[in-house]
């Protein structure tokens, strides 16, 4: 009997207060989603960045691996003469194979930050662009919100307030600017 008074209070200082309105609004907003990855691998242009950085992605590790295997075939070359090499000789070989393999290492990481780089030349005129017409189609659709569906930030979404495909199909249509 006390809870239920207790409930009964809370409902009417709700409805004074005018809390009761702002959940009604609330119950007025409307969500869109869209898979953000899945639009810029879907839209034209997206495609044709992917395919020019996996060209350059291959160039580059092709370089790689025949740094890597002249680096391991040193390596084996050294192992073999350093038992008949003097203390001097091998300090010295071995102090260039080891320069060798940290400038193998710097080129790694170098080639990684070209390509980091190449992609977000590549994606950001294409990641605008769909902000800009996401935007637009949710004004359109009436969302009030539209969140970006991936695993970490929506576990679960009607599919018809997902509007990837919609988007991706405008941007194709849409004339470039």
């Amino acid at each position: 009997m006390k809870i239920k008074a207790i409930v009964t209070g809370i409902i009417l200082a709700l409805g004074s207060s005018g809390i009761a309105g702002s959940v009604a609004r609330a119950a007025e907003v409307k969500f869109g989603v869209v898979d953000m990855q899945q639009a810029i691998q879907g839209v034209e242009a997206g495609k044709k960045a992917k395919a020019q950085l996996e060209k350059e992605f291959n160039a580059k590790k092709k370089t790689l691996q025949d740094e890597e295997g002249a680096i391991k075939k040193l390596g084996e070359e050294f192992k073999k003469q350093s038992l008949v090499m003097n203390d001097e000789a091998r300090a010295k070989k071995q102090g260039e194979l080891q320069e060798r393999v940290m400038k193998f290492q710097e080129m790694q990481a170098r080639s990684q930050m070209e390509l980091q780089q190449k992609e977000g030349e590549l994606l950001q005129p294409i990641v605008v662009r769909l902000r800009g017409l996401i935007g637009e189609m949710a004004k359109q659709r009436g969302y009030s919100v539209v969140l970006e569906k991936n695993e970490n930030m929506v576990l679960f979404s009607q599919e018809k307030d997902d509007f990837t495909k919609d988007v991706i199909e405008a941007y194709n249509k849409a004339p470039k600017s």
